[in-house]
């Protein structure tokens, strides 16, 4: 199989998936179903109709609204559909953003770091050291 990998950043994934079902995993173990309906850039976040599961799988809770913490979040699942628009997007800013990868010139850009005038040490300043 070949699958290509491209970075897809968890908060645009999460932003994309407000209003969709969504289930979370927290570092205690507690699973958490629900609709999201608000996130924000700490990826705390409000979920809608929840079902929250115990640790271990025996005992289930109904909520109507819960917020959930960006810290306490060990995974999430989103629909396929979701990761399919995310990637649909991701590709089409690429394409149009005209060039490929990121970046610009390089470490300093234009008119730095080519050798002449560089630091304040002792050094071979004008005329000195020529002839020596």
């Amino acid at each position: 199989f070949f699958f290509e990998f491209r970075v897809m950043l968890p908060l645009s994934l999460l932003r994309a998936a407000v209003g969709s079902p969504i289930m979370v995993e927290l570092k205690n173990s507690e699973t958490m179903n629900g609709h999201l309906f608000n996130c924000d850039s700490w990826m705390n976040m409000n979920l809608r109709d929840v079902i929250c599961t115990s640790r271990d799988g025996d005992r289930f809770w109904k909520i109507r609204e819960c917020y959930i913490r960006g810290n306490t979040i060990k995974s999430l699942r989103v629909p396929d559909e979701i990761i399919e628009k995310v990637k649909e997007e991701t590709s089409k800013q690429r394409q149009s953003s005209g060039r490929p990868g990121r970046g610009g010139r390089g470490r300093g850009g234009m008119g730095r770091g080519g050798g002449e005038g560089r630091g304040k040490g002792k050094g071979k300043g004008k005329g000195e050291g020529k002839g020596k």
